[in-house]
């Protein structure tokens, strides 16, 4: 049998790592030792997936919690390599774009260890992200690439990965919103709102098919005052048209506070800020909104597959095929009332469900496991 470290690190991994665990149980072949590396140590931003998602307890956490990315990456780095030393790993697998993604490609590929990566070949071509560096570092150290879609494969073959290295799978992502649709249903939607002393609720103050979901955590977005203060400003006008909810990411939260918007918030009645939620309400609220305005990348791939409009505020997106295909489009923080007021008139942007998107991308991947370990 051989030994498959499959690394998580952060809220993003969890959707992506779970439907894989499901995949690999009672595999004969393939004994998976899952990592968690606890670079989110939130549990409604890493606990509460396990539990929503049905991830087995990880078998090592290594808890290295928050710091700056340099110290992160060390700490990840140290510590993983331990992993690796005592459970000589054939193959070590990470997926996505996260701090723990690069780290630990980085050890296992300088201890000599099978490299894979799930969700290869991404670009959003702006490295001032630090997601564009985790993917690009990664991707250099590689040797087996996972894709999920064909720009992805484009994308490495441009940068002279052997095509032989290369498999379009599917998307992890769509595995679990479609395994978990109908438990997600059934999941109460009550949140009590942050720094106000009442609760509100799905069917009463915002109802099915009328409000708008948020998702903003970028430092372009969220980090300047300036910046921050012209978002809320504008998040406040479009409630007054429609109900607006957001779970807010702790990094927003952290600088609403410490730039003295909590007020500002609070003025607006129909700007619900509630914390992060489990999978499971996320995405029963996703299931019944009427659009989302996000900075975030995975949604952009499940409101792709439930053909609901998405807003990206950025310049750029590394998953262009949900804009080319699906029902996502970036624009820019000037354009947000104009753009919500099309989606409120009937004139949102929809599309089509990529190729392979269609929640067996967990079988493809332990099918290619399985013939690259013969």
């Amino acid at each position: 049998m051989k030994k498959l470290i499959i690394v998580a690190g952060a809220r993003p991994n969890f959707m992506k790592i779970a439907p894989l665990m499901h995949a690999l149980e009672g595999n004969k072949e393939i004994m998976p030792v899952l990592v968690h590396t606890g670079q989110h140590y939130d549990i409604k931003m890493s606990g509460q997936f396990f539990d929503d998602l049905n991830i087995p307890k990880p078998h090592v956490n290594l808890e290295v919690g928050s710091a700056s990315q340099a110290v992160q990456t060390a700490r990840i780095m140290e510590r993983f390599e331990k992993v690796c030393e005592d459970e000589k790993p054939d193959a070590v697998l990470v997926v996505g774009d996260v701090t723990s993604t690069a780290a630990c490609t980085l050890v296992a590929a300088k201890m000599g260890i099978t490299t894979i990566h799930y969700e290869a070949g991404l670009r959003s071509r702006d490295r001032s992200m630090p997601e564009e560096i985790n993917r690009l570092v990664t991707d250099s150290i590689t040797d087996i690439f996972f894709t999920t879609s064909k720009d992805a494969d484009e994308n490495l073959l441009k940068e002279n990965v052997p095509a032989e290295k290369i498999f379009m799978v599917g998307n992890l992502m769509i595995d679990s919103l479609v395994a978990n649709i109908d438990k997600a249903k059934k999941t109460p939607l009550t949140f009590k709102l942050l720094n106000r002393d009442r609760e509100v609720s799905f069917g009463k103050d915002f109802v099915e098919g009328k409000y708008g979901v948020m998702t903003f955590h970028r430092p372009g977005n969220v980090d300047d005052p300036d910046s921050l203060h012209r978002l809320i400003e504008i998040w406040g006008k479009v409630s007054e048209s429609v109900p607006l909810v957001f779970p807010v990411h702790p990094r927003t939260y952290k600088n609403i506070e410490n730039f003295g918007f909590r007020n500002m918030i609070d003025s607006y009645p129909h700007l619900f800020f509630i914390e992060p939620l489990g999978y499971l309400q996320f995405i029963h609220l996703v299931m019944n909104f009427m659009f989302t305005l996000t900075d975030s990348g995975g949604i952009q791939e499940e409101t792709t597959y439930l053909n609901i409009p998405c807003l990206t505020v950025r310049p750029n997106t590394e998953r262009p095929i949900t804009i080319w295909e699906g029902s996502n489009k970036l624009i820019k923080v000037e354009e947000i009332e104009r753009e919500v007021a099309l989606i409120l008139e009937g004139k949102g942007k929809h599309g089509k469900c990529p190729e392979l998107w269609d929640g067996e991308a967990a079988n493809r991947i332990v099918m290619r496991l399985l013939a690259i370990n013969n």
